[in-house]
């Protein structure tokens, strides 16, 4: 194909005129800034994980959730993120029932 503005041969598939930079395919420029977005989300609920479980369990739900939109973009890190968050919440649930049971003995003597 041609550019409308310069006239030179370029690639079918471009969205801008890599002589000129005139858009020349909306529907292309579109696609392509979809795809270079990062999912937030995924990183937010990555880095939460560590922090606040519970948060970082939702966050990285909805980045999972996002990522097919933004072209698998964070898919991985917000699977992480769940794993993460999950295995934090099983553990306190896990200290808190041996707390509860350590200080029924206890005071059971």
């Amino acid at each position: 194909m041609f550019c409308n503005n310069c006239g030179k041969e370029i690639n079918n598939n471009a969205a801008i005129c890599p002589y000129c930079g005139v858009v020349v395919n909306k529907n292309a420029l579109s696609s392509a800034t979809n795809t270079n977005q990062s999912n937030t989300m995924a990183i937010v609920g990555f880095v939460f994980s560590f922090f606040i479980a519970i948060v970082g369990l939702i966050c990285s739900i909805i980045g999972l959730k996002r990522a097919p939109e933004l072209g698998g973009n964070g898919k991985g890190l917000a699977i992480a993120g769940i794993i993460i968050s999950t295995i934090s919440i099983v553990i306190t649930i896990i200290l808190i029932v041996s707390i509860i049971i350590g200080a029924a003995a206890i005071v059971g003597m």
